[in-house]
């Protein structure tokens, strides 16, 4: 997931005690049984007594809610219906609504059932992948593989079962097949390999086949490290995020590993990855001014493929831990890696690398002039909402934002853009405080919790007028999440801003974390001790959804997220609602309202319905958008119909077509007429002071000056500067 609101909102210290001395009398477990069941037992129940306690809204424990874990838990062990069979599914479906009551009880049956299932299919499997991958395959049928498992019925018994294994490894060998052929094929056309020997096609299908089943090698050797504690954690999960998505547990070692992702120690070429139910390793964040920034390439939703070590053989990742991942992409700086990943749009790309520090400079806001034809336009690009919570005197992006906004006053610009796309939030008392940049004192945003009523919280400038006053547009996109959606919608709410781009991601609750440890008995963590290492009595933590964030209109900004009042093509736009951001949660809280908050609206944006036509007229015309919006259709297409072509002929050319789109997007950004991208007078001194801070600033404005969204605003803002739309800000006011 991206990275959510740093300045988590603590509950009050005296429910911390209240909770822990009401824990102190409970789960006092017996002198009975095995530790490693006790403790699971531990957890589950105490777990289940903080989200009661504390949780925002806490699900009512019954058959619907036994259901839902039911079928996470199923599909998160068995994603690909690759291990279960009907008559598995018949065994386990006795429990479906069985779950809420071994809750109560405190009762892991169906946990111990599933597990045990699964264990023996796993071994099974482990045995005949070898034996189908030993013959060889032929590309030539018209045979197809549906990926989309929910699709498919479970197999419905052992030989079912194998012939769909077979199907899929079979798919596997053809990609991996296809990859060496096209290399091959490359070597071919260099001059330099005349003398290179080349293999038969035969051959090809041979070192395909093998390097699939060193894959799969790799994969049960890792599997087997697991241990059924690991297995125990994916069944608690299954509990949390039924409760809603982002109330997750963490054993002991993992909240070691969270915690440093939230400290900002990203890996070496600063990209922050996840792993999915689905294993799957998943790029949740690109670190602005770090490696993978500067290159460009890698984006948030990225599945990694591949890795390889500049120009070494890439290793398949299919089935690895995010931990070995994560070793395998880092390396000395100045080294190259290779990602192989798969794009949202289906294409698959190579994308090369060079290892280096992040640098957190880069994450700071920065502004630069845009020459439009009407007058100067300042643009601020702000990647998060940082604040420095360890030192009073440590920057804030709040303090930032108006210092830059100051400068583009002072260079005469016409209007302002403050770009928020794939910003996943941050300090909240920041967002709070940039609103009063443009809205003056006034109400930003409302929170409640399940314990109180609505805090207002309002941003208090020393001035009671706005810093800035001027024309004023905001750039926000799918994953622009949490605080950035406080801030547009406050901006939104007040008419003060143009809120442009894509509905975003939808993120309206506030999470802590909580240490079970402290929540139960001491005699029990002494009966959790393991006796023939005297450890493990921690029970881990327990990341929690306690609060909720409402508009200034009274709306949640949850699930429905901030709708623009300009849209822009996009290539997600091709999902239904349902399957983006917080929506494609079935877990997620529900949006709702309550009363407004007293403020009073600026009319400063003048008439949106206006502004969105006259954009309209332009993104029609303009190619790179129309290509977008073509690309937007393959998607939607390849969600609906997910299957994949046996055949070699067919499925190069279902390939061609995924990657052609793509191919004509980037030619035509190429080709584009350039925005006319400048430094602010005031900071034109500091970007010269050695030869890496000017690359670091030439690089910086040349991307912006080839992004069409950015073009497509500026357009946007000189039309909201143009008399008949523009209005006086005070005049203006309720």
């Amino acid at each position: 997931m991206l990275q959510f609101m740093k300045n988590k909102i603590l509950i009050p210290l005296v429910l911390v005690v209240a909770l822990a001395a009401f824990f102190s009398f409970r789960y006092v477990y017996p002198g009975k049984g095995h530790a490693s069941e006790d403790k699971r037992q531990v957890v589950l129940e105490t777990v289940m007594g903080v989200i009661n306690a504390v949780h925002y809204s806490p699900k009512a424990l019954d058959d619907t809610f036994s259901s839902r874990v039911y079928h996470r838990m199923v599909t998160a062990f068995d994603y690909d219906k690759l291990y279960f069979t009907q008559q598995d599914i018949n065994k386990l479906q006795n429990y479906q609504y069985k779950i809420d009551d071994e809750i109560r009880e405190g009762s892991i049956e169906f946990f111990d059932t599933v597990d045990a299932i699964f264990t023996r299919r796993m071994d099974e499997a482990e045995k005949f992948y070898p034996v189908l991958l030993s013959k060889p395959y032929t590309f030539t049928s018209n045979e197809e593989l549906q990926l989309n498992a929910d699709k498919e019925a479970y197999a419905a018994d052992d030989a079912s079962l194998s012939n769909r294994w077979n199907k899929y490894l079979k798919y596997r060998v053809l990609a991996k097949y296809v990859d060496l052929k096209n290399e091959q094929d490359k070597k071919k056309e260099n001059k330099d390999s005349v003398n290179a020997v080349m293999k038969t096609d035969a051959e090809l299908e041979a070192i395909a086949r093998e390097g699939i089943k060193k894959d799969y090698d790799g994969y049960y050797k890792r599997m087997h490290k697991r241990k059924d504690d690991d297995r125990y954690t994916f069944y608690i999960n299954a509990i949390t995020e039924t409760e809603d998505p982002h109330t997750s547990y963490f054993p002991p070692a993992e909240k070691e590993d969270f915690d440093a992702a939230m400290s900002g120690s990203f890996f070496g070429i600063g990209a922050q990855l996840k792993q999915t139910l689905e294993d799957k390793i998943e790029i949740t964040d690109v670190i602005a001014g770090s490696a993978s920034w500067k290159q460009g390439e890698l984006k948030s939703g990225d599945q990694i493929q591949k890795v390889a070590q500049g120009t070494q053989t890439p290793v398949d990742i299919q089935g690895y831990d995010l931990p070995d991942v994560v070793k395998l992409i880092r390396g000395p700086k100045g080294t190259e890696v290779r990602l192989t990943v798969k794009k949202s749009d289906g294409s698959v790309r190579v994308i090369p690398i060079i290892r280096d520090v992040v640098n957190m400079e880069s994450t700071f806001a920065k502004s630069a002039i845009i020459k439009s034809k009407d007058g100067p336009v300042g643009y601020i690009y702000l990647p998060e909402f940082y604040a420095d919570f360890n030192h009073t005197s440590g920057r804030s992006c709040a303090t930032d934002v108006a210092k830059e906004v100051q400068k583009l006053k002072d260079a005469g610009v016409t209007g302002i853009i403050l770009d928020l796309r794939d910003n996943g939030g941050g300090s909240l008392n920041d967002v709070v405080e940039m609103a009063g940049i443009f809205i003056g004192k006034g109400p930003v945003v409302q929170v409640k919790s399940n314990h109180s009523a609505p805090t207002v919280l309002r941003a208090q400038p020393s001035s009671e007028d706005p810093l800035y006053t001027g024309p004023l547009a905001v750039m926000v996109n799918e994953n622009s999440a949490s605080a950035s959606e406080i801030l547009a919608a406050a901006l939104q709410d007040y008419r003060r801003a143009v809120i442009v781009g894509a509905t975003t991601y939808g993120k309206g609750t506030v999470q802590n974390m909580k240490d079970l440890d402290a929540m139960i008995n001491p005699m029990t963590r002494l009966r959790l001790v393991d006796d023939s290492t005297g450890t493990g009595n921690s029970i881990g933590s327990l990341k929690i959804t306690l609060e909720k964030f409402y508009r200034v209109n009274g709306g949640s900004t949850q699930m429905k997220g901030v709708t623009p009042d300009v849209s822009l093509p996009d290539a997600y736009e091709a999902y239904d609602d349902e399957d983006l951001g917080e929506r494609k949660q079935k877990s997620a809280l529900p949006w709702d309202e309550i009363p407004a908050a007293s403020y009073k609206q600026f009319n400063s944006v003048g008439n949106v319905q206006i502004l969105a036509a006259l954009s309209a007229s332009r993104v029609k015309a303009n190619p790179t958008f129309k290509l977008i919006q073509e690309n937007s259709d393959i998607i939607k297409k390849k969600k609906d119909d997910n299957e994949v072509s046996l055949n070699e002929t067919k499925f190069r050319k279902e390939q061609e077509e995924l990657n052609a789109t793509s191919k004509k997007i980037e030619e035509l950004q190429k080709k584009a007429t350039t925005l006319d991208v400048v430094n602010i007078p005031a900071d034109i001194a500091d970007a010269k002071t050695d030869s890496v801070s000017v690359k670091k600033n030439t690089d910086w404005l040349k991307a912006k000056s080839k992004d069409i969204y950015i073009s497509e605003t500026v357009n946007i803002v000189d039309d909201l500067e143009k008399s008949e739309m523009k209005m006086n800000l005070k005049t203006g006011m309720k």
